[in-house]
């Protein structure tokens, strides 16, 4: 059944599939990652991970999907466009006194809607088998929530390259886009066709980072990342890095928003992934005074709930503390201080100090004028 069977016309309609389903792109690689699961030890023996204990804890089932789905042979990997329309990036981290959130997160969380679609898909080619035709195994979808490594798979899949900032690069689409996967036990034809590597001697992603999280090139310390230390941190956010923070509160996307690929990134097409609440331009101190119940409803199928209320507060009040200094900061600090937690109020008392201390030197300004 096997031998007769037309895989190639199977891998065509896939594809078609995935693009019906709203995928931009569609690839198809085979499972080894030899390269790939060196260099990721590597990267774990530097300690680079963090506190994120969870990405050695599945030994290599990361880095063999056949031992995380048994039977696998191929996965396909696909990528959906995330860029909402104009949310006024750049204007919101030049305005100390508004909240930076990531891109990705301004709408409902895409773990859910990605899925779906992906599980879809997996139906869809299941009908398209003869009854007969021998199940040595199944289609599971994985989005960015199991030990997957994706972007490699993506890169194999010809779905981009790998970027010196460690994201896939697409050289029509820039990057502002979501991978998925669906493992199958079907011998599908790969694709051959990968992007080469398209960098050159640009570096102007890993210039911009604020909080210098490349060691060097293709190698992030996850440590040093905003993304990290605003979302995987569940702990203090060190000193070093606070200032830098800046008013980015969740996540940060200054090494995409430079890269020149970029231009060529198209706005989603996806309701799902357009702001809700205003996230896009809300002031620090409004989303400071939220209570936790206005957090969970306003977060309600959003990817901020990773963070957790705590973390929120946490990052806000870094943000807080390097805004201008202004009266109505200092009495929503100082209102949240008496019924904090142990970490929001450190980061409380370090915004106070920062509040205090440039409000005295305006003030000695003024007063010198």
């Amino acid at each position: 059944m096997t031998d007769t069977f037309d895989f190639h016309q199977l891998a065509a309609d896939i594809k078609r599939w995935g693009r019906e389903l709203g995928f931009q792109q569609v690839g198809i690689t085979d499972i080894a990652l030899d390269d790939a699961e060196r260099q990721f030890h590597a990267w774990l023996d530097k300690g680079y991970q963090g506190s994120m204990d969870w990405l050695a804890a599945p030994g290599n089932k990361r880095t063999r999907p056949a031992e995380l789905v048994p039977g696998t042979v191929r996965v396909i990997s696909v990528r959906m466009d995330y860029l909402p329309g104009d949310t006024r990036q750049i204007q919101v981290l030049k305005d100390p006194t508004k909240a930076y959130i990531s891109r990705y997160t301004l709408g409902r969380d895409y773990h859910k809607l990605i899925r779906k679609r992906l599980a879809k898909l997996g139906q869809q080619i299941e009908a398209a088998l003869p009854e007969d035709f021998p199940r040595t195994g199944e289609h599971r979808p994985f989005v960015d929530s199991a030990p997957v490594l994706e972007r490699p798979l993506a890169d194999k899949a010809g779905l981009g390259w790998t970027g010196k900032h460690t994201l896939i690069l697409n050289s029509e689409a820039g990057s502002w886009f979501f991978l998925g996967e669906l493992f199958t036990y079907l011998p599908l034809p790969v694709d051959t066709s990968e992007q080469p590597n398209r960098c050159g001697d640009c570096t102007a992603c890993l210039k911009v980072c604020p909080t210098d999280a490349f060691p060097q090139p293709y190698e992030l310390d996850a440590r040093r990342c905003i993304s990290y230390l605003t979302i995987e941190n569940k702990g203090p956010i060190p000193e070093e890095f606070r200032e830098p923070m800046g008013n980015r509160v969740f996540g940060c996307d200054d090494c995409q928003a430079i890269c020149p690929w970029n231009k060529y990134a198209q706005f989603t097409g996806e309701t799902d992934f357009l702001p809700r609440h205003q996230l896009d331009s809300s002031h620090l101190v409004d989303l400071f005074q939220w209570s936790e119940a206005e957090f969970l409803q306003r977060t309600e199928g959003s990817a901020i709930r990773r963070t957790g209320y705590e973390g929120w507060l946490r990052n806000l009040a870094v943000g807080l503390g390097n805004a201008p200094s202004d009266p109505a900061i200092i009495a929503a600090l100082e209102a949240r201080r008496a019924d904090a937690s142990a970490l929001v109020a450190e980061h409380i008392d370090w915004a106070l100090a920062r509040q205090n201390d440039t409000n005295h030197r305006r003030k000695r300004k003024i007063r010198r004028s």
